[in-house]
Parts: C-alpha cells; structure tokens; sequence
C-alpha cells in the first residue's frame, strides 16, 4: 500500500463529498479533532491499567467518537446522518457527575500540570477548545454541527475533570494559580475578575 497520493500537491484535499482547500474551516476543525485523539493515545499510555481502568474504557469509548465527530464534520454530501449520538454528549456529563467527588474542591484556578497523564489530558482539552472554537466559525458556513459543538463542549470539561482526578488518585495536588481571586464556590464557578478567565 502506497502511503502518498500526489492528489494533494495543489493545496486541496478530498473531504467525503468533494474537495477542498486544506486551509479550508472544515479542515482545519477535523484536523483539530484529530489532533486531540492524538494525546488522547498518549494520555493512554500514561495511565496505570491497575488504578484508572474506568477512565481507560472512558478515553477508548472517547477515541471512536472523536474519529465519528471529524468524520461529520469531513462530510459535504446533501444526505448527512451524524454518526456522533446524543448519548455520547450524555456520557459525558454522567461520567463528569461520578468523578467530581474525588478530587478535592475548587476555590480558584489551577496551573495546567502533575502527574504526566494529567498534564497530557491538559493539553487535550486546550486542543479540544480549539476544536470548539473552529465548529463555531464552521457553524457560520454550514448549519449542521451544533451536536459536535456540544459533544466537543463537554469533553473539554471532561478533560479538565479527569486531569484533576489522575492527580487525585496518585496522591499529587493541583497547583493553585497563585494571583487567582476565589472564582469557585462549592466546586461551582462564580464570577471572575476581569483578568482570570475559563471558557464555559
């Protein structure tokens, strides 16, 4: 099997349905998807089968839904059915419930960081807002992404709970940003000073 085309030589690819511009929004989001299941993969390889079995079948479960999110967004065809569902967006949010016990409470921002699978998880959700903020722009060309643009919403939080969890388990603490003003009460975010920010 021959790995290179030749096809994409003049800056275009092919996208199901037809071709387009590899600078091209859609590309570019389905590229950004990609990219995540990529530290997704390496997150994997950081992680003791022993102590985080569940998270493991979580990130499994998590890589076949990105591949079925950029295969949606790759697809210009008139007849479209997502293969992402709905239940994937759920998932999520059942599975962010069960762990948001195990790590301790938040008062304010914490530094990216600890054990090494959980600053891979870091980088994986800042790539996942990426993502996010790539379908929005796609969204303006192209009115059929607003479950990826949810899907790709909760997995960041996803990540951002399961970073925590990681340090939890193996006993090494969150890092706190040391000129954050309390933004969290009762784990829950409050409003934060104008400096400070976390996306929604």
């Amino acid at each position: 099997m021959r790995l290179y085309t030749r096809t994409g030589d003049k800056g275009q690819t092919s996208i199901i349905g037809g071709r387009v511009d590899k600078d091209d929004v859609r590309v570019e989001a389905y590229g950004t998807v990609d990219e995540v299941n990529c530290f997704v993969g390496q997150a994997v390889t950081q992680l003791d089968p022993e102590i985080f079995s569940d998270i493991l079948d979580d990130l499994e479960k998590i890589q076949h839904e990105l591949f079925d999110c950029g295969g949606d967004l790759a697809n210009i065809t008139k007849k479209r059915e997502p293969k992402l569902t709905a239940e994937s967006i759920t998932y999520l949010e059942e599975r962010m419930d069960e762990l948001i016990s195990e790590a301790p409470e938040l008062e304010r921002f914490i530094l990216p960081g600890g054990a090494p699978a959980a600053a891979t998880l870091h980088i994986a959700r800042t790539v996942t807002r990426r993502a996010e903020r790539l379908v929005v722009s796609l969204l303006k060309e192209d009115d059929a992404f607003h479950r990826q643009l949810q899907f790709l919403n909760r997995l960041s939080d996803y990540f951002f709970a399961v970073a925590r969890v990681v340090n939890a388990r193996l006993n090494v603490k969150d890092v706190e940003y040391v000129r954050s003003a309390p933004v969290f009460r009762g784990g829950k975010r409050k409003e934060a000073s104008e400096n400070e920010h976390k996306e929604d």
